[in-house]
């Protein structure tokens, strides 16, 4: 397990980081753009995973580079260390192929996720999709953008009106049945509900005001992370469906506009 230093990682100004930030998604993303092509149509799963495997490699060189020069001493969160609290200090969460299977399906929507995390809580995001150069920050207290803009939630109060999201690819069977069930507890009072892949994209929407609730099971932590300081940073709220603080481990998360949280959290609280 990589541990984070507790020195220089942790007094370094985040908005001064934060270009850094975006050169190295940026680097990355430009890996994962020279290896795209809208004609891919992989064959079979394992064609898939190698194609994945391959871009996700590529890319999250190319950004680790960067990120140890930016913050020296932070550490790298691992795929196994994804389910459970951090330790104290400086963490980054990379995906280096968000919505790879897109990517190697031919679609638009893919990314670079980076996220900084510090004592647990989500300081510091970018998000790069090269398909139509798109740049989305946010850093703690300073806001969220997309390409420079400032980003703000929906301002619906009625859960009538909501567009309701999730990012749900599979789970054990406890899992797939709860999700059945808030699907059908939501289709009777909201809009509609969708379930998108990958995580992160459904979140930018949220934070740009398109959707208006997001939630998950056995959170993607590079997707949930990022997205989730974009949306409280774009004036957005985020828990557990406990109504708690969310934090990397918590068992789900709600996100959700601030006049909607309270209606989608009554609606999902008793799904257990």
């Amino acid at each position: 397990m990589s541990t984070a230093s507790t020195g220089q990682a942790t007094t370094t100004d985040l908005a001064e980081l934060l270009p850094q930030v975006v050169h190295a998604a940026t680097q990355a993303g430009d890996r994962l753009m020279k290896a795209f092509s809208r004609d891919s149509r992989p064959t079979d799963r394992a064609a898939m995973y190698k194609l994945g495997m391959h871009i996700e490699s590529e890319s999250k060189t190319a950004a680790r580079t960067v990120l140890n020069d930016a913050l020296p001493g932070a550490g790298w969160v691992e795929e196994e260390q994804e389910g459970s609290l951090l330790p104290e200090g400086d963490w980054w969460v990379v995906d280096g192929a968000e919505g790879g299977v897109n990517h190697v399906h031919g679609l638009p929507e893919w990314g670079v996720t980076v996220t900084l995390i510090r004592d647990n809580v989500p300081v510091l995001a970018v998000v790069r999709q090269p398909v139509g150069d798109l740049t989305y920050t946010a850093v703690q207290g300073g806001g969220a953008k997309l390409n420079g803009t400032s980003l703000r939630a929906s301002d619906k109060t009625e859960l009538e009106a909501a567009i309701v999201t999730a990012s749900q690819a599979g789970g054990d069977g406890h899992v797939s049945e709860r999700f059945g069930r808030a699907v059908a507890a939501l289709s009777q009072c909201a809009l509609l509900v969708r379930n998108t892949i990958p995580t992160t994209f459904p979140l930018l929407a949220v934070a740009s005001g398109q959707y208006d609730v997001f939630w998950q099971y056995e959170p993607d932590l590079p997707g949930v992370s990022a997205g989730s300081l974009l949306v409280s940073e774009a004036g957005g709220i985020v828990t557990d469906l406990r109504g708690r603080p969310w934090t990397p481990g918590s068992r789900d998360v709600l996100i959700a506009a601030p006049g909607l949280h309270a209606a989608a959290l009554a609606v999902l609280s008793p799904i257990v």
